[in-house]
């Protein structure tokens, strides 16, 4: 496992970027470049993380390619594809993003997102990005969500025969899937039989912890790494015999001082798994 972390400052200068991550203990982190990058920009990039034994995890697209207005959504599969494309150049593990919303938040819950017009509409516009690019050196992939495909390991099994592309990887965020309490209690099985079933397809996975909160109906809140019940000791096993180097981001917080907290609980039981 490669530990890694979103930088709050989000620097776009390499060279900053990787003092960031070295001065935090991080050996992975999230790309500090767009897809306008230079040329120049790219090659320091990959001189600095090859130097410094810096993964670049992910490539972050973060829209919605299912946007109900036709511009909009074209904007966004072009920028899908030009971050897949920077994601190629920098040689990241991959270039991640949400399948989308049909409701006016990008990640947010409608009553059409898990029809199968819309299963129709992720599988052709996945195709389409990957189609355009041609990526040799990474992957397109999804991260799964509550409120729109993939929601769980089936329906990624589902994506994965559909879109039927070398290119389509895997993305693993436990936090994301756990929406019962039934799945919260026991997420070690949840988290276990995910990366059993999707293995070295699996191409980064993000770092958060998920705690119940009182009261009705129930309120499943994410919460900053051991502030919770997620069971990183399994968790962080699994990973490891994946890949050693499996890249896990930290996100989600709101200071330095959170995410240092975090860092130092997942890197203690890290320790006590190896």
């Amino acid at each position: 496992m490669r530990l890694g972390g979103k930088l709050i400052a989000n620097p776009n200068d390499p060279l900053i970027w990787a003092e960031s991550l070295i001065n935090k203990g991080y050996r992975a982190g999230v790309c500090p470049l767009k897809a306008d990058a230079s040329d120049q920009q790219i090659e320091l990039l990959l001189n600095t993380a090859q130097k410094h034994d810096l993964l670049i995890a992910e490539v972050g697209v973060w829209n919605s390619p299912l946007d109900r207005d036709p511009v909009i959504r074209e904007q966004s599969i072009e920028f899908c594809k030009a971050q897949l494309e920077l994601a190629d150049r920098v040689n990241a593990n991959c270039c991640v993003n949400i399948s989308g919303s049909r409701g006016p938040v990008r990640n947010g819950p409608d009553k059409e997102n898990f029809s199968d017009d819309t299963f129709e509409m992720v599988v052709d516009t996945v195709r389409e990005i990957i189609d355009a690019v041609k990526p040799t050196r990474t992957f397109y992939v999804l991260e799964c969500m509550p409120f729109m495909i993939p929601d769980s390991i089936e329906s990624y099994q589902r994506l994965l025969k559909a879109i039927d592309r070398k290119a389509f990887g895997v993305h693993f965020d436990p936090v994301n899937m756990l929406i019962t309490p039934r799945d919260y209690y026991d997420n070690g099985k949840m988290i276990n039989a995910f990366l059993q079933t999707f293995g070295d397809r699996i191409k980064s996975c993000h770092a958060k912890d998920i705690q119940i909160q009182p009261g009705f109906p129930i309120r499943i809140q994410e919460v900053q790494a051991g502030l919770g019940i997620l069971d990183y000791r399994t968790y962080i096993k699994a990973i490891n015999k994946i890949d050693p180097n499996m890249p896990l981001i930290i996100e989600h917080l709101q200071s330095e001082e959170e995410y240092q907290k975090a860092a130092e609980y997942i890197t203690q039981i890290a320790q006590a798994v190896s």
